[in-house]
């Protein structure tokens, strides 16, 4: 089979012999290093993409994709909005609420917790707050009926289970005969929700809007009016098509400006972790550099010998180009393939390896979710592995003309 003189010359140095045996051992760990680069991107990329994909899908699971509320703060006539909101194809639901900061009370403890007032028939339209209750119904909120539902971390915190009482505290006061006491109303714990998500299961409860409204004297106004909109990339563009709509002015906000510090950071973080791994595929590639030159030097006379046979300047230098770019493209294929495989059983392996030694990675209150996910985005893997192997061909470019410059050998002794 035909094969071009550079192409076999240079697979040929590839394959340990006893003459190159070392310089073939120094080009195996050049591609072994860009595989560990490569593997290492694309699976802490992918870790990083699962993090902020889960994060993203917990917290607009349990708060608004967009939120209405008056110029003061309060919204009032909440219900007189409901006939241009329904008109607008892009708001999927909405429902009122009432949210403030208060105090919780058990026996033994006390904790300082966001308390949101909802109607049980309007909040399924705009969270998953049914959906994530692990005890109890979201229905067993009824006005006057004081019940509350807890996150998960709060009840454990509090020692609180299904039918106990709990005591909410507000920050407004009231004159009593025995002094100025904060106002607080005893409420029975109905409902048990788990997001997942440390924020919203150690710091929320849930209560009726009307219980709500009469705990924080608020009459008939509202917090403001929660949106569930059909596209939540678009959430910020939705927001403010829809102001000009609206019978009057509203203030309207959306997530991207409640939670933008976090995500920004996410993606900071995301950026600089790319160019932090991706010197370990400049490091290999280096090592590619040196693996070239050390056989430029070790093949000196037989480059010589080649050149006075007729072999020309560009032959020389397509013979250590294809030896680099083997080199290039077996580390970067190997990587991409462990760090695909890396990165789709990321989930299963972090687990046994944590059971293994005993160890502990995740913290749930730190990191705000208690599992590794990952999330595996192509456009990433052909990126990573598309800049490692046109590194890898860049580095063969230096040592590739050093050894065309070798001149042809003047004189041939035999022995």
């Amino acid at each position: 089979m035909f094969k071009p003189l550079s192409v076999y010359i240079g697979l040929r140095y590839t394959r340990a012999q006893r003459r190159n045996s070392f310089i073939s051992f120094i080009a195996l760990t050049s591609a072994l290093g860009t595989a560990l680069g490569v593997a290492a991107l694309i699976t802490v990329l992918s870790v990083m993409n699962g993090f902020e994909a889960e994060i993203k899908e917990r917290i607009l699971g349990m708060t608004a994709h967009a939120s209405i509320s008056g110029l003061d703060g309060e919204l009032r006539d909440w219900p007189s909005l409901e006939a241009p909101l329904r008109q607008e194809p892009k708001v999927l639901g909405w429902a009122p609420y009432i949210e403030a900061q208060t105090l919780l009370n058990s026996d033994t403890q006390v904790s300082g917790i966001t308390l949101r007032g909802i109607l049980p028939d309007y909040e399924p339209r705009v969270s998953e707050a049914a959906s994530r209750l692990i005890e109890g119904r979201l229905d067993a909120l009824r006005a006057g009926g004081f019940g509350i539902i807890l996150g998960e971390e709060l009840a454990k915190h509090l020692g609180a289970k299904l039918g106990d009482k709990i005591a909410v505290i507000t920050p407004e006061v009231v004159a009593t005969p025995a002094g100025v006491m904060p106002r607080l109303k005893r409420f029975t714990v109905v409902g048990i929700f788990r997001v997942g998500m440390y924020e919203y299961d150690r710091n929320l409860a849930l209560i009726h809007l009307d219980d709500a409204a009469r705990l924080l004297r608020m009459d008939d106004t509202v917090s403001g009016l929660r949106l569930k909109l059909d596209d939540v990339l678009y959430a910020r563009q939705i927001a403010r098509d829809l102001g000009p709509k609206l019978p009057q002015q509203y203030l309207i906000t959306d997530w991207t400006r409640a939670h933008a510090n976090f995500f920004r950071a996410i993606q900071s973080q995301k950026e600089m972790m790319f160019i932090i791994l991706f010197l370990i595929v400049a490091v290999a590639a280096f090592n590619i550099v040196s693996t070239l030159v050390m056989t430029v030097t070790d093949k000196r006379a037989d480059i010589a010998i080649l050149r006075t046979q007729g072999m020309t300047p560009g032959t020389v230098m397509g013979t250590f180009m294809v030896l680099g770019t083997v080199i290039g493209f077996a580390g970067t294929l190997l990587g991409g393939i462990g760090g695909v495989v890396l990165a789709l059983n990321v989930e299963t392996l972090l687990p046994a390896i944590e059971r293994t030694f005993g160890l502990k990675f995740i913290s749930a209150e730190v990191y705000y979710l208690s599992e590794l996910p990952s999330k595996l985005v192509w456009a990433d893997v052909c990126q990573v592995t598309g800049v490692a192997f046109l590194l890898s061909i860049l580095a063969t470019i230096y040592p590739a003309w050093q050894a065309s410059r070798v001149a042809p050998a003047e004189e041939l002794r035999y022995e």
